[in-house]
C-alpha cells in the first residue's frame, strides 16, 4: 500500500471512546474492573509487568479473554527477547490489536502485519515517526514522555516545582508531542496522548486533556481509574460547543459553501471543519 492510498483509502481506526486505562496483563483479577471504569483497557505485557511475571503474564491474557473490541494489547519492543513470545500469545487470543513500545522503524511494525498503534517513545523514534506512521498496519500513534526523556539521558519531561511553569512539559516532549499529532493526521491514523503520571494532580491532567483535544487528539492514556472519568469529561463538548457546531453545519448549508457569521464570527471552509469535530466528538461518545 502506497502512502497515497493510506492517506485517501485506508478507514481509519478509532478507539471505543477517549479513555484508555493500562491494565498489567499479569493480574487477571483487574481486567474487568478497567473495562468497567475506561472505554478501553491496554493489557500490558511491557513496562507494567516485571520480567520475572512475563510468562505468566502471557498466560493470563489467554487464559482470561474480556470484550475483545474494547482491548488492547501492548507487547514488548521488537528485538527483545519479548516480542516474538508475545505475539504468539496475542495470536492464541482473540485480540488483534496490539501497541508496540518503543517502534523505532515501520519494518518492525510489517515484519508481524498485525493493526498496531506505534509507541513513539525513543529519540530514533521519534524522528522517523513520519515512516512508522506510514506503514500499511499502523493504524495509531501515542507517545511516550518519559522514556524519551531517559533515551536522551534526561532526567524529566517536565518542568519542576522549583521552575517556571512546574508540571508542564520540557520543549523536547512538546515538540515530539507535536510531531506524533502532525504525523498521524498526515497519515490518517489515531492519535493518543501520552499518560499524565502525577495521579494527584487532576488540574494538570483535565488541562493536559484540554490541550489534546482542541489539538485533535482521539483520545488520551491513563495509568489509574480515577482518571477516566476526568478524560472523558474533557473530551466531551460543552453544550455550549455542540448548539454552536449545529449553528455553524446549518449555516453551511443554508448558504450553500458561501461565508457566513454566527454570532458575530465569520465563518468559512476551516470553521466548518472544526464544527464538524466538534459534532463527530459527540458521536464518538454515543
Amino acid at each position: 500500500m502506497s502512502d497515497q492510498q493510506k492517506t485517501s483509502d485506508q478507514q481509519m481506526w478509532t478507539p471505543a471512546g477517549p479513555a484508555l486505562l493500562f491494565c498489567p496483563a499479569d493480574r487477571p483479577e483487574r481486567y474487568a474492573k478497567a473495562l468497567d471504569r475506561a472505554d478501553m483497557v491496554i493489557l500490558d505485557l511491557e513496562d507494567a509487568v516485571a520480567q520475572v511475571n512475563k510468562a505468566d503474564a502471557r498466560e493470563a491474557l489467554i487464559a482470561n479473554p474480556v470484550a475483545a473490541d474494547r482491548v488492547i494489547v501492548r507487547i514488548n519492543p521488537a528485538g527483545t527477547v519479548e516480542h516474538q513470545p508475545d505475539l504468539d500469545a496475542v495470536q492464541a487470543t482473540p485480540y488483534r490489536l496490539v501497541m508496540q513500545a518503543k517502534v523505532e522503524s515501520a519494518a518492525q511494525l510489517t515484519a508481524h502485519g498485525l493493526p498496531t498503534i506505534a509507541l513513539i517513545e525513543t529519540p530514533l523514534g521519534a524522528v522517523r515517526v513520519e515512516e512508522i506512521a506510514a506503514a500499511p498496519n499502523c493504524v495509531g500513534l501515542m507517545w511516550g514522555a518519559e522514556d524519551l526523556a531517559a533515551g536522551m539521558g534526561g532526567t524529566s519531561s517536565r518542568f519542576g516545582d522549583d521552575e517556571p511553569n512546574p508540571g508542564t512539559y520540557r520543549d523536547i516532549a512538546r515538540h515530539v508531542r507535536a510531531r506524533v499529532r502532525l504525523a498521524a493526521a498526515a497519515f490518517r491514523v489515531a492519535a493518543i496522548d501520552a499518560v499524565h503520571i502525577d495521579i494527584a494532580d487532576v488540574d494538570g491532567l483535565v488541562a493536559e486533556v484540554r490541550d489534546a483535544v482542541a489539538q485533535g487528539y482521539t483520545a488520551t492514556a491513563c495509568i489509574h481509574p480515577s482518571q477516566a472519568a476526568h478524560i472523558r469529561d474533557g473530551y466531551a463538548p460543552s453544550p455550549e460547543r455542540i448548539t454552536w457546531a449545529r449553528a455553524v453545519m446549518e449555516g453551511a448549508v443554508a448558504h450553500d459553501g458561501g461565508v457566513f457569521a454566527v454570532d458575530g464570527q465569520m465563518i468559512d471552509g476551516p470553521v466548518i471543519a472544526q464544527a464538524k469535530a466538534v459534532l463527530s466528538r459527540v458521536t464518538n461518545l454515543g
